[in-house]
């Protein structure tokens, strides 16, 4: 499958059978993540993988997203390690944590799994639950396993805005703003 197919056919799992995923497979889902860019590449992703019942128990009281997946990638960044802008002192962490969890996720659909991406959780409860340090911060869940067989994509998954709606060349004209309330 070619990467335009798999951006397309890629959708956010919310049923997940029950099959283990194989150590080989987890070790090239989070080798995507290890690849992925981040500013000025200090790589401040810290991911921690929760797969043992217990843990898997104690996410379920942190968010009702867990979809009953056999496995969550929770994914943080370092507050010590990220790059932060010189203009303001934006930290970058969040957006490195962000595409270091969106090449995952396309791994993971290259690999035949199905994720989806979790930001609606309880981030005290995550941090009391998994002993999460202070410098760390969550950005994501993303349950990972295998489609269960009843598994399809949201009915709004293949909408999208034409590109003239979100792509602009040179300048936003004032429409642009809040035109997305209409849909």
């Amino acid at each position: 499958m070619n990467f335009s197919q798999l951006v397309k056919e890629r959708y956010s799992v919310r049923k997940f059978s029950d099959r283990k995923i194989e150590p080989d497979t987890l070790k090239l889902i989070l080798e995507a993540g290890q690849a992925a860019p981040t500013a000025v590449n200090y790589q401040p992703q810290r991911i921690l993988v929760l797969d043992s019942p217990e843990n898997l128990a104690k996410l379920k009281e942190c968010t009702p997203y867990h979809f009953h997946a056999p496995m969550a990638l929770l994914i943080c960044y370092d507050t010590t390690v990220s790059w932060k802008r010189s203009y303001d002192q934006e930290d970058m962490g969040p957006v490195d944590a962000s595409i270091v969890t969106a090449q995952m996720m396309l791994q993971a659909a290259e690999l035949g799994l199905g994720t989806t991406w979790v930001g609606h959780f309880d981030p005290t409860a995550i941090r009391e639950s998994f002993h999460i340090p202070e410098a760390l911060i969550p950005v994501a869940l993303l349950p990972l396993g295998y489609p269960r067989e009843d598994s399809v994509p949201h009915p709004l998954h293949e909408k999208r805005y034409d590109l003239d709606h979100t792509v602009f060349f040179n300048s936003f004209p004032d429409a642009a703003i809040n035109e997305d309330k209409n849909r």
